[in-house]
Parts: C-alpha cells; sequence; structure tokens
C-alpha cells in the first residue's frame, strides 16, 4: 500500500487540541492533549481516506509542510506530518469461514468485502 505524509496543524482550543489537515477539507480530529491530539491524527486521515476511496473521491496530494500557511486567528500549537496508508488496488481472496459466522455477517451487511475491511482496519487500529 503506498504511503504519504500529510500536513496537520494542531491548534489549542478552550478544551484540549484540534487537528486539521489544510490538504484535506472536511478532516479534523481532536485530543485532550498535544499528544493525544497527534495520535488521533493518523486515524482520522485513514478513515477519511478509506471513506474518500469506497466513494471514488480523488485523494489529494500533500502539500509540503514549510509551504503551508494557516489564517491568523488560528492559535497554532504545532504542525507535524501524519503518516497516511494511501489506497491502493484491490486484491481478490480466497478466504474459509464457518457458515453461521457467515450467516451473522449476512444478516447485518449487503457488502462482505466492506464488512472484511472494516474489521480488519478496527483490529489493525486497536493494535498500534
Amino acid at each position: 500500500m503506498p504511503v504519504a505524509y500529510y500536513p496537520a496543524i494542531i491548534e489549542r482550543s478552550s478544551d484540549g487540541y484540534g487537528v486539521f489537515f489544510p490538504d484535506v477539507p472536511g478532516c479534523t480530529s481532536f485530543g485532550d492533549t498535544l499528544q493525544d491530539a497527534a495520535l488521533n491524527a493518523e486515524e482520522a486521515l485513514s478513515g477519511h481516506f478509506d471513506v474518500a476511496a469506497e466513494f471514488g473521491d480523488a485523494i489529494p496530494e500533500p502539500s509540503e509542510l514549510d509551504a503551508v500557511v494557516v489564517d491568523d486567528g488560528v492559535d497554532e500549537a504545532t504542525r507535524l506530518l501524519v503518516r497516511a496508508e494511501l489506497p491502493g488496488r484491490t486484491t481478490r481472496i480466497n478466504i474459509t469461514i464457518d457458515d453461521s459466522i457467515l450467516g451473522r455477517i449476512d444478516r447485518i451487511t449487503t457488502n462482505r468485502s466492506g464488512f472484511f475491511a472494516d474489521a480488519a482496519r478496527a483490529h489493525l487500529a486497536a493494535r498500534r
């Protein structure tokens, strides 16, 4: 899977730290501490790109960190580069699974591939 690094701006707020990505409008994150905000940023960016890929939206190119300009009203705490695994091509696989588990999956989704991909993402994110 291809990887890119996107500039993120972490700004102070009254109740913690907000994160936004100048190259990715609408993608934001938050944390109670600066460290939480930085850690949550990667998950937000990856989730945003997963949804974009699902809907066929284009993934923007990242800007250079030093080239990013923010509005005067932003109380910038820091800026950083956030790693993003970019959606790649899909690969067809065959798996073996118990019939009863597959039946339970089919009762809650119409897209098995999407279900397995979401479950894998959630499991991998929990292992970070």
